[in-house]
């Protein structure tokens, strides 16, 4: 259990990385656009998948579950630009809902 969140936290900082580049243009345009767009949804939805068997809601999980396909998925098929990107944003959103509000109790 403790790997796995050591995983996924170095993943969600990854991630957070490709979203810093992107948002302060550090490379070209190009780069900028497949980190920012693509690469962060896909390591964010990777993350949720790990994080999903830690939820002690079973609904809560279904839910994370369904969150990090459609990030995967849009990273991976929808193309920068298209109408349908807004998916990716709100299943990253509903994400960390579920992140925030499925976590299990304080922990020492």
């Amino acid at each position: 259990m403790r790997n796995q969140q050591q995983t996924q936290g170095v993943i969600s900082i990854i991630a957070l990385f490709c979203l810093v580049v992107g948002w302060f243009n550090l490379f070209s345009p190009e780069i900028n656009n497949l980190l920012s767009r693509k690469i962060f949804y896909v390591l964010i939805g990777i993350s949720f998948f790990l994080q999903a068997p830690s939820l002690k809601n079973r609904n809560f999980v279904y839910g994370m579950y369904a969150a990090a396909a459609v990030c995967v998925l849009g990273g991976l098929l929808i193309p920068v630009g298209s109408r349908m990107e807004s998916l990716k944003t709100l299943a990253v959103f509903v994400g960390l809902i579920l992140t925030f509000s499925g976590r299990q109790g304080y922990r020492q």
